[in-house]
């Protein structure tokens, strides 16, 4: 009985909004919930139907009693089916096992963004202002800025295109 109580009290939107998870991983969580919920159901229905039967009452009430105890026989021999439940274990282990393997793999892409991330942080953290920066550090920083600087002073060009329209005319009169 302690699996149903911790079953029911497990919150499964926090569930995945805690944890990160996304794609196929929550699908198949939600999956997972709704079959949960649906066997619930269905065994609380079962549950809350009556087992017993008083063949006395019908007995009493019947007048042909021959029909009474030909049920009260069959019901007597009736043994329920057993079901080997193998099948849904090894299902929901593989469930299980594709459920971790999957949020093993949200669980690296996350650590390696938050790697990327952290870098970038200290990159913004420790950098000069830009107005201390000098024309040969930032060509430095990006070397395409020399090689088209380049490819524009050899055609004969001295304004950059779009600068204008960008940052307005700055040329001294």
């Amino acid at each position: 009985m302690a699996t149903r109580s911790a079953a029911l009290k497990l919150d499964w939107a926090k569930v995945t909004t805690s944890l990160g998870l996304r794609g196929q991983t929550v699908t198949g969580l939600q999956a997972f919930k709704k079959r949960n919920d649906d066997a619930r159901r269905k065994l609380q229905l079962l549950q809350e139907q009556a087992t017993t039967v008083d063949f006395a009452q019908y007995r009493s009430v019947l007048k042909n009693q021959a029909v009474v105890d030909e049920i009260e026989k069959r019901f007597n021999a009736f043994k329920p089916a057993t079901y080997d439940v193998g099948r849904q274990l090894k299902a929901i282990e593989a469930f299980e096992v594709e459920a971790v393997r999957n949020a093993e793999a949200t669980k690296q892409k996350v650590d390696l963004e938050l790697q990327d991330l952290e870098k970038t942080l200290r990159n913004i953290e420790t950098a000069r202002p830009f107005e201390e920066l000098t024309v040969d550090e930032v060509a430095a920083a990006e070397p395409s800025i020399d090689e088209k600087t380049a490819k524009l002073v050899s055609k004969g060009r001295w304004s950059v295109p779009g600068y204008k329209e960008k940052f307005g005319d700055l040329s001294i009169l």
